[in-house]
């Protein structure tokens, strides 16, 4: 899923947390936080499209606010008993309690910024954002006098140098689970989450072991009061064993701090986020199939040895779902179509990771989104080769792809996603959709797809990337597959008609260049070589004149960049427990 330097986007180049009483330091404003961060150095300070300066009037916010195509997130539940639509009510009230924590940690308090704007589509803009800064243009403020976003969120002090973190002491101070706040005498220290946010906590943890009363199957019963407790303790470890060993479960949710994404100073800190989910059991066992081939594709892919000795777990499964409610992390900018959970090192090498399909929210940014795209600049005889059932394939890959390659460095250096920092996520992104691709290739020379409808997984792939390129530098997907661009560019993947703005894919190259682009990630991904990672962003995240003439066309076509949701227990049609 989770999470940079993109120079350009379209036209133009990328230019207070509750905390326990009795834990002594300082937490400045999320103002102030702004404040101090827009005046960093070029080292740790974002760069946005438009400066300090806020959106020029209330039309524009209006304008901004139809980049989102809106979609009703509901699912058929007559099949379940009144027990059942209690604890499926009890759980959405329980990931409802994720926004107020991601409020926390993105901006501050959401009162305090939305009493300051008057606007009625301004005040909506900034609750679909979660904070003054427009996550699908660059994190451009929109509201005036709040500057740029901090890289460090609300994670780090505001006047926290990195060399300053750097040379700190502090064990926890990498912790997904810790804040960096300054004590009585100034100086760093860490506060972990189960206190600074130990109200909301509380309550989240408390529907969901009502819900657990109520839940039918074992597996989850056991999840759900696991979970519980380790909202209240931070030690995610024993419910994510148990989320893995789950099977037969109609119903599931996916709750607590999760994805690092948010946090572009480091990379280190996990935003809280929630999911809700109901179980496609159809779809779900025709994809049961393709988890046994994990160990094999690991031993295959096109790099050496050293790059590829861990062995995937072989207790990891792919599942589809329709997602019913969306919260925190998950619900702002672009929104996730697929999970691959956990993150959990440990526990993706002993026991793998669950592949989660989201396919209403899938089949929502087909038609909404990708196959506009696609109309509008794939060549027209190439057209028939965008398909659903390939974006389904090629998204699905994706997460598998993540459980692929290596988790821990070979020289050292510890975990990938340590040892490349801020450029982590956007890596694990590129690597997981171009192995993705690799994998389909793999598996229809395997007999397990079609070979020969794999154009169609190719022309799709063509049309997802300028789809996800235009969520902006801010974005992990959009960084990666920016870099993806470029490179199949440079590789002769495809070709675009001066005349028509339309690209072509051509066949061979394009497997080529996924060859050539998925051996070089996994190496400096195995190497944990950040200063590689952040010269190939710099080099190939460029946008050149014609791919932002193309998608300057794209905006004034109103083609939605993502989508938005109305969800929730009225959509769903339950009551509140």
């Amino acid at each position: 899923m989770n999470r940079h330097v993109l120079a350009g986007c379209l036209a133009f180049a990328v230019a207070g947390c509750n905390v326990s009483p009795d834990a002594a330091m300082s937490a400045p404003s999320a103002a102030a936080d702004a404040k101090l961060h827009a005046g960093a150095t070029a080292e740790t300070a974002p760069r946005h499209r438009g400066g300090e300066r806020g959106l020029e009037s209330a039309a524009e916010v209006k304008r901004h606010l139809a980049d989102y195509a809106t979609v009703e997130l509901s699912a058929d539940l007559s099949a379940f008993s009144s027990r059942q639509k209690a604890m499926i009510a009890l759980l959405v009230q329980a990931a409802e309690g994720t926004n107020a924590i991601y409020w926390q940690q993105a901006w501050g308090d959401k009162a305090d910024l939305l009493d300051r704007i008057d606007d009625p589509a301004t005040r909506e803009f900034a609750s679909i954002n979660y904070g003054p800064w427009d996550r699908l243009d660059d994190d451009r403020p929109f509201v005036a006098g709040v500057g740029a976003r901090p890289p460090g969120a609300r994670f780090y002090p505001a006047d926290m140098t990195r060399r300053e973190f750097e040379q700190s002491t502090l064990k926890d101070k990498t912790s997904l689970y810790t804040l960096l706040r300054r004590d009585g005498q100034g100086s760093l220290t860490t506060v972990p989450y189960h206190l600074a946010y130990r109200k909301p906590l509380q309550n989240i943890a408390k529907l969901l072991r009502k819900a657990a009363r109520l839940a039918g199957d074992d597996g989850f019963r056991n999840y759900l009061r696991l979970r519980a407790e380790a909202l209240l303790n931070d030690d995610y470890r024993p419910s994510d064993l148990a989320w893995m060993t789950m099977k037969n479960n109609p119903v599931d949710i996916v709750i607590g701090p999760i994805e690092t994404y948010e946090d572009r100073l480091f990379g280190y800190k996990a935003s809280y986020e929630s999911y809700v989910l109901i179980k496609d059991r159809v779809w779900s066992a025709r994809l049961a199939r393709f988890a046994r081939y994990l160990p094999e594709l690991q031993r295959e892919l096109p790099v050496a040895d050293k790059f590829k000795a861990e062995t995937p777990g072989s207790d990891a499964d792919l599942n589809a779902y329709y997602a019913i409610y969306y919260g925190g992390d998950a619900n702002v900018g672009a929104k996730t179509i697929a999970i691959n959970l956990p993150n959990d090192e440990q526990v993706q090498l002993q026991k793998g990771t669950r592949r989660l399909q989201l396919e209403n929210v899938m089949q929502a940014k087909f038609d909404e989104i990708l196959l506009p795209i696609g109309l509008a600049l794939i060549a027209e005889d190439q057209l028939q080769h965008l398909s659903f059932d390939a974006f389904f394939q090629n998204t699905m890959f994706h997460e598998v792809a993540h459980g692929l390659g290596i988790k821990q460095t070979i020289n050292g250096k510890g975990s990938v996603r340590k040892a490349l920092k801020d450029q982590a996520s956007s890596f694990e992104e590129g690597k997981a959709d171009v192995l993705g691709l690799y994998m389909v290739s793999r598996l229809a020379d395997k007999g397990e797809l079609d070979k020969n409808r794999l154009m169609d997984n190719y022309v799709t792939f063509l049309a997802g990337i300028l789809r996800s390129i235009r969520f902006g530098a801010s974005d992990a997907h959009a960084v990666a597959n920016m870099v993806r661009f470029n490179v199949f560019k440079q590789q002769g993947a495809f070709t675009r008609d001066p005349e028509t703005g339309r690209y072509r894919v051509d066949f061979n190259k394009m497997t080529a260049a996924t060859n050539h682009l998925a051996a070089r990630l996994l190496i400096i991904q195995g190497n944990g070589d950040y200063a590689e990672a952040k010269k190939l962003s710099a080099q190939m995240g460029t946008v050149d004149a014609s791919l932002a003439a193309d998608l300057q066309r794209l905006a004034q076509a109103h083609i939605p960049v993502d989508i938005r949701f109305e969800q929730g227990l009225d959509v769903l049609g339950l009551d509140k427990p």
